[in-house]
């Protein structure tokens, strides 16, 4: 075999692994990245295990959904850019399609009606994956004085004003504090060399263009594609983080969904594989109920396209340079301060999303019991979820 044909049929049985990730990476990017290093790194000898952490630390260092962009840019790292897009469209399709079937079958019987009572304890059940991931990312990222100082300014600040336009803000004030604490770590910045702008310029365009024909034409279809893409543009520290923003934005201030319909999209998503940023399918797609089921079907390909989109062009700009950016001393400098304020969104995310619940014995039983699974077992998402439709189901 030629080295051109080796390198397709590769290629090809790399994005086979890439679909069976897709169908079966339950739990997060914590638990993704455990798993891009049994099939990717152990078994299929893809790149080595040095490689995966390397690319993890380049991808938590952007915004956007980390473990997309991982795997991502491990097909950037094997067969360049088009391996890269077509790594990204098998891995976001299974979750988004999903996300997708949720959201008409919601539509089509309303989220009280009595045929989805069970789902009537994933809402405390989804309330109980928040907190725990707020218990996890204090663990991850934690443990200096000023990072709790970061923690609780940005969760009190982005619980009392609930506007999405604070996020970039607590995010760079993050950074900010921490740069300017490791001062001492400085080195001699290095300039950065060949940089292409292309994607970064693509960013850029995309992000003025949709916020510049929504205010001028409050086009509900351009408005849902700028709010998604400047999330997927600002969300440091994976799905969590991004959930308080989707709550703020699409159920208190725009009430494109109620907040049972919003907290339905939350559960299930932590039983699906894939992206947890997939969220933003189901909730553009409910987001445009009033179109009938076509026009959720458009809400669909508008979320998943918008909130994909930003980190895309990050990974296709950043990678080529970054054997030169993970040594820039001032990014460094600044992702553990960014780290912190991302935890303390995660914090209000929790409380955001425990407002709805409604405070009866059952609620409160799955909850706490949802908590007490994931703190001291090993039961799988997935599983969980099951068993709270059962529960449903049986009381």
């Amino acid at each position: 075999m030629s080295g051109t044909k080796f390198k397709k049929f590769r290629n090809i049985l790399f994005l086979l692994d890439v679909l069976k990730l897709a169908l079966t990476a339950f739990g997060g990017p914590q638990v993704h990245l455990v798993m891009f290093q049994k099939r990717l790194v152990d078994k299929k000898n893809y790149i080595n295990t040095d490689d995966l952490k390397e690319l993890n630390s380049f991808c938590s260092m952007l915004p956007g959904p980390t473990s997309t962009q991982t795997i991502t840019a491990i097909g950037f790292k094997i067969g360049g850019p088009t391996l890269a897009f077509f790594t990204l469209a098998v891995w976001v399709l299974p979750a988004s399609l999903i996300m997708t079937i949720f959201a008409v079958i919601i539509h089509i019987y309303n989220i009280d009606n009595p045929k989805l009572n069970f789902l009537k304890y994933i809402q405390p059940m989804a309330v109980g994956f928040i907190i725990y991931a707020a218990y996890q990312i204090i663990q991850m990222f934690i443990s200096k004085t000023f990072h709790w100082f970061l923690l609780i300014i940005s969760a009190t600040v982005a619980i009392l004003f609930q506007t999405p336009y604070l996020f970039p803000v607590l995010l760079l004030f993050g950074g900010t504090v921490s740069s300017q604490i490791n001062k001492e770590k400085r080195n001699k910045v290095k300039p950065i060399k060949n940089i292409n702008w292309s994607n970064f310029i693509l960013f850029i365009a995309v992000l003025v263009l949709a916020a510049s024909l929504g205010a001028i034409s409050q086009n509900k279809l351009v408005l849902l594609f700028e709010n998604t893409y400047r999330y997927g543009s600002i969300v440091f520290g994976g799905g969590h983080v991004l959930l308080p923003m989707m709550y703020n934005q699409f159920v208190e201030i725009k009430h494109y969904l109620n907040p049972s319909e919003f907290l339905a999209g939350v559960g299930l998503v932590q039983a699906m594989p894939g992206p947890v940023f997939s969220i933003a399918t189901y909730c553009n797609a409910m987001a445009l109920q009033e179109m009938g089921v076509w026009g959720q079907l458009l809400g669909a390909v508008i979320g998943t396209i918008a909130i994909f989109l930003p980190g895309t062009f990050l990974i296709f700009f950043i990678y080529p340079i970054w054997n030169q950016l993970k040594n820039f001393t001032p990014v460094k400098n600044a992702i553990e301060g960014i780290n912190a304020a991302s935890a303390g969104l995660v914090i209000a995310s929790a409380y955001l999303l425990f407002k709805p619940v409604v405070l009866n014995q059952p609620n409160m039983i799955v909850l706490l019991l949802t908590l007490f699974l994931l703190l001291t077992t090993k039961v799988p998402s997935p599983i969980i979820v099951v068993l709270c439709v059962l529960a449903s189901f049986i009381y």
